[in-house]
């Protein structure tokens, strides 16, 4: 019974390429979750990206030596935000923590993003004051992080990482939202304004390399601002008026020109500039209408956020228990 009174902490991890990092992120997190037996349970659940390594098989050994870990495997590669919504689907805690698969997130953190919700706050992220990424993942999360806040409302000085964790009610409310283009910042900030940071290290990554590509990480803000914003149309809009406000400007001041010295020829290239400019500007409005329209129509047709091909668990399946 006394177990039962205990807080349930579901961790959810989505996995790609971490066939040799996955059991010693779960050993960390075996540790750190044995400082806190007293006040919580916990569960792991593991979602396999559809990796190209062995990854599975490593989630498939540890299902079977722990009753408590889950392991989730989707039938392609939908992307790490589909990921998560499969393993929300699957946890049964009271707070939510999500981490990475590489080690970069110290399981060590997890007390403090928890004593941030015991706290008060409905969401609490990781933040880190030295990041041990590339440069070009960097520059990623600088745009990503202009992005929030132009297009979501991210308050300016609230930093967003993959290192959160959330209460139940914010869980449920994400798994409202049944559309293709999941993307679970902006579910998050969707959802509440009560959020705050709590300060952590980031670690090296054990192992390979971030899976992160240019195409991704592109993919990954396009999901952001045409999912959950209207500001890139209005966006649109304003340029569009823009280009009509210089070309009425402009062609007045031809007739002005000519009235007054009627030699001045009207040029020819300035002509074409002004007609590939608007030509331009009118077929990037018409892609960006097309994004939209199209993401309506994979929608209206019942994409599916993810497919999963199999869920393993141990035949003793439960939290882990102290």
């Amino acid at each position: 019974m006394e177990e039962t009174r205990k807080k349930l902490i579901s961790i959810v991890i989505p996995c790609y390429r971490s066939e040799t990092m996955i059991a010693g992120v779960v050993a960390d997190i075996d540790r750190e979750m044995e400082k806190l037996k007293d006040a919580y349970r916990y569960e792991v659940i593991l979602v396999n990206d559809s990796s190209p390594d062995g990854t599975f098989e490593a989630i498939r050994s540890l299902c079977r030596e722990k009753p408590y870990v889950t392991g989730v495997n989707l039938a392609r590669n939908f992307g790490q935000h589909a990921a998560l919504m499969a393993g929300f689907r699957q946890m049964k805690g009271d707070y939510l923590v999500c981490m990475d698969d590489d080690g970069q997130t110290p399981a060590s953190a997890i007390g403090d993003l928890i004593g941030g919700l015991e706290e008060g706050s409905d969401v609490v992220y990781a933040k880190y004051e030295h990041k041990h990424h590339n440069a070009f993942r960097n520059f990623g999360s600088r745009v990503n992080d202009w992005m929030l806040c132009f297009m979501l409302g991210k308050p300016k000085d609230l930093y967003i990482s993959s290192f959160f964790a959330a209460r139940r009610f914010i869980v449920d409310e994400m798994l409202r939202y049944q559309n293709a283009y999941p993307y679970v910042i902006g579910l998050v900030l969707r959802a509440t304004k009560n959020i705050r940071n709590v300060t952590v290290q980031h670690h090296d990554r054990m192992a390979g390399e971030s899976g992160y590509t240019f195409g991704k990480l592109l993919s990954l803000w396009f999901n952001g601002f045409t999912s959950f914003s209207e500001k890139p149309l209005r966006i649109a809009t304003m340029i569009g008026t823009g280009c009509a406000a210089l070309g009425f400007l402009y062609g007045i001041y031809t007739i002005i020109k000519k009235l007054v010295n009627p030699l001045v020829p009207i040029g020819f290239s300035s002509l074409m500039a002004a007609i590939m400019f608007i030509g331009g500007m009118l077929m990037l409005m018409l892609g960006l209408v097309g994004e939209y329209v199209g993401r309506m129509y994979i929608c209206m047709n019942n994409a599916p956020q993810y497919v999963v091909r199999e869920i393993v668990k141990n035949e003793n399946d439960g939290e882990k228990q102290e």
